[in-house]
């Protein structure tokens, strides 16, 4: 045999094999570059609603995802360990402190968002990244509305806060007329 038909022989056994390996690993990183992916565009899309499960998980994948062995992905690591240092570190958020956070919490946010676009090669700025979201202010309203409902339950739960109580006594009214309620005087 000559060493032209032995290179045939092995062309037609290994050729399925390579061809099959070929394909699971490019199959395998198109997996990884769809979470990668996911991970993004879940971010971006919850960048207004940070406290939503899908943000939060979004956030908490990144280490998995992500590689600081990758040189592209090196940022969006040190970017994800600067929000998270934040998150994790900032002392209490009150009234006095709600604005510093919150221009801290939106700056490593959108360093985060930046250097992820710049991975998974996105054209995205900061201000696009920053301002190109939609955030209904009902929404904002709605939660600073339940977070306030909450703290007060838990007031009244603790002790620290009594229920107000107003006892109404109807008038006897005439017939055909609809009973008017005036508040009697408060009882203790």
């Amino acid at each position: 045999m000559k060493v032209s038909d032995w290179i045939m022989v092995a062309a037609v056994f290994l050729g399925p094999i390579v061809s099959i390996q070929l394909s699971e690993f490019l199959q395998r990183r198109r997996q990884v570059r769809d979470r990668k992916e996911w991970i993004f565009k879940t971010l971006m899309a919850t960048r207004g609603q940070t406290l939503a499960y899908r943000h939060v998980e979004a956030l908490n994948l990144i280490t998995l995802e992500f590689s600081e062995k990758i040189a592209k992905e090196k940022d969006v690591i040190a970017a994800w360990k600067a929000y998270l240092d934040l998150l994790n570190n900032f002392p209490e958020v009150t009234a006095a402190n709600t604005e510093l956070f919150s221009s801290r919490r939106n700056d490593l946010l959108t360093a985060l968002l930046q250097s992820m676009a710049i991975a998974l090669d996105y054209d995205f700025d900061s201000v696009q990244i920053r301002r190109g979201c939609y955030a209904p202010r009902g929404h904002e309203t709605v939660e600073n509305e339940l977070g306030w409902m909450r703290r007060g339950l838990l007031e009244v739960i603790a002790g620290q806060r009594p229920i107000p109580i107003t006892i109404f006594n109807p008038p006897s009214s005439a017939p055909g007329q609809t009973p008017q309620i005036q508040p009697s005087e408060k009882t203790s």
